[in-house]
């Protein structure tokens, strides 16, 4: 479980995101045309109970919700479509600062390298070297993933490194251990795209090793005593912003 002082970064974080994404909608959607549509909604979800002895008002009650369903939705499309982009990379960095979380000294984990489509792992003279780090077993090749894995031991509470070594090169990774404030980077990638995604790290050299990865355990927050996937407290805090400071900012939903 992550520390306390974990849990009260990402809920600042969560609450500077609820007024980022009130800006949005106040800057980006017409909230007269949303008030509108809200209104309609409602009204056209009422002539249910009113009319549900008229089987044509029903059927017209029915066709001007879709529309008025659908124009809601098309009017909340630009504010999101504005912030889709940096929301994404904002949730893959808190991924990386509180999804995972360094080994314990003594703690075993997988390191996988993944090579490109048509690689036969079998012919690689591949081999995995510790810095600080023990590398516990041989190496299991999965041909049909091309993958190559090896299980590792944290010695103690010092981050260190495995260096991956084939015939023709060799790429380090930094394997990390005891606490930490930052980001655990899982995977080191080749890719600019990936790369965006795990970004704690240089990219490696192009070349047939698509990324290198090790799998540290999954984090939770300590919230009252109590462990919790740092979305849930994440998406709780954000909206509960939203929904507090909304009027202030002149936004309906």
């Amino acid at each position: 479980m992550l520390s306390a002082a974990h849990t009260w970064s990402l809920t600042a974080i969560a609450i500077v995101f609820g007024f980022a994404m009130l800006w949005s909608f106040q800057r980006f959607s017409n909230q007269e045309q949303v008030a509108l549509a809200k209104r309609k909604v409602w009204a056209h979800l009422y002539a249910f109970r009113l009319y549900a002895d008229e089987p044509a008002l029903i059927f017209r009650a029915q066709k001007q919700l879709l529309f008025w369903n659908a124009r809601y939705l098309a009017l909340m499309l630009r504010p999101t479509l504005v912030v889709l982009v940096p929301v994404t990379l904002l949730l893959f960095g808190l991924e990386a600062m509180y999804g995972r979380r360094p080994l314990e000294p003594g703690e075993s984990a997988i390191v996988t390298a993944q090579f490109d489509d048509g690689i036969d792992v079998h012919s690689l003279a591949a081999t995995l070297e510790g810095a600080q780090i023990l590398v516990e077993t041989p190496s299991v090749r999965i041909p049909d993933l091309r993958q190559v894995s090896w299980r590792v031991r944290a010695m103690g509470a010092t981050s260190g490194s495995v260096i991956f070594r084939t015939a023709s090169a060799s790429f380090s990774k930094t394997v990390q251990t005891g606490e930490t404030s930052g980001f655990v980077a899982e995977r080191r990638v080749a890719s600019v795209f990936d790369w965006l995604r795990y970004p704690g790290e240089s990219r490696l050299p192009s070349g047939s090793l698509r990324w290198i990865r090790v799998d540290y355990p999954a984090a939770t927050l300590n919230i009252l005593g109590f462990g919790a996937h740092w979305l849930l407290w994440f998406l709780a805090v954000s909206l509960l912003t939203m929904l507090l400071a909304k009027k202030r900012f002149g936004v309906t939903f």
